[in-house]
């Protein structure tokens, strides 16, 4: 199996192109964007150092399907997908700012509430709660787009003040938010699962907001199995999650964080082919369909060449 680690393409047109942690996006004359997912793989805002075959596909795919699915709802960037690993969209000036929101008191927000805080971005949350207990609402808990390093809490309060979002587009994109996670609830649902918590990012084009970006897959989301939760809970027993999480735990049983000082450990081909086995089942469980896997023989070739004929139209 062979991974995608990254492009770097000169498309016709191409002003620039930006390389995230997982994706390279290419600005095609300040009109189109063309998002290529790669089979990277990130924790702990570390890179590392092997690709895992096929992720990019996997979350390439189900974003796909949540923003066609979502469409109705929300004005959305994307015009195309010709290559299982890209997205083609319109360009659009992205707000600063990543609306995370969370169903239920689990990861970043339990950590807070562990350790004593009862507000998360100024938002309040109630005593007596437990980990992943499902919250009495929905909380919005914004944060910031950090160029390098992490992301940090910030309140509606502090991005209207600080003028990141003017107070109209605010109240816009905290709806389209709200309504983006009902449905991505729903959906989820139907498939026996949990949407615990996720994020969206919005941009402006033609004065218009659109929703920009990936949205419920399984790196920008949180997914809990529906079944057993309310007994796994009264148990107090961890809850079963469809995320990259044990990804995470894996570094952490090797003795890496993040943190200053610590060595990345080896990944053996072993544990990528179950990583990447592990994407394939998180898609066919969120999808309810079977991945229809790619040729990976020069997965870059086919990329351009994809990519080509849509510019060429």
């Amino acid at each position: 199996m062979k991974a995608l680690k990254g492009t770097n393409y000169n498309f016709p047109g191409q002003k620039n192109v930006y390389h995230g942690k997982v994706r390279d996006v290419y600005n095609i004359d300040d009109e189109y964007l063309v998002m290529v997912v790669s089979d990277r793989i990130s924790a702990f805002d570390v890179i590392l150092p092997k690709g895992i075959p096929y992720k990019g596909q996997v979350l390439n795919q189900i974003a796909n399907r949540s923003l066609d699915a979502t469409a109705d709802l929300v004005p959305n960037w994307k015009i195309d997908s010709p290559d299982p690993n890209v997205t083609i969209g319109h360009y659009a000036e992205p707000f600063k700012v990543e609306m995370v929101i969370r169903g239920y008191l689990t990861g970043h927000a339990w950590r807070e509430y562990r350790d004593g805080k009862r507000a998360i971005c100024n938002v309040p949350v109630p005593d007596g709660l437990n980990e992943h207990d499902r919250l009495p609402e929905p909380i919005i808990t914004p944060t910031t787009k950090a160029e390098q390093g992490h992301d940090e809490d910030i309140s509606s309060e502090e991005i209207i003040a600080g003028g990141l979002i003017s107070e109209s587009d605010y109240a816009v994109i905290e709806n389209y938010t709200r309504q983006l996670f009902k449905r991505g609830s729903e959906i989820a649902d139907k498939m026996g699962l949990i949407l615990v918590d996720t994020k969206y990012e919005f941009g402006k084009k033609d004065g218009q907001i659109i929703l920009i970006d990936e949205i419920h897959t399984p790196d920008s989301s949180r997914y809990f199995y529906a079944d057993g939760y309310e007994d796994r809970q009264e148990k107090g027993e961890q809850q079963k999650q469809l995320s990259k999480e044990f990804v995470r735990q894996w570094l952490i049983a090797n003795g890496f964080q993040g943190k200053k000082g610590q060595q990345m450990p080896e990944m053996p081909e072993d544990f990528v082919r179950q990583v990447s086995e592990r994407y394939i089942e998180l898609y066919e469980n969120i999808t309810g369909e079977a991945l229809r896997r790619s040729d990976s023989n020069d997965i870059e070739t086919r990329i351009e060449k994809n990519v080509l004929n849509f510019l060429s139209r």
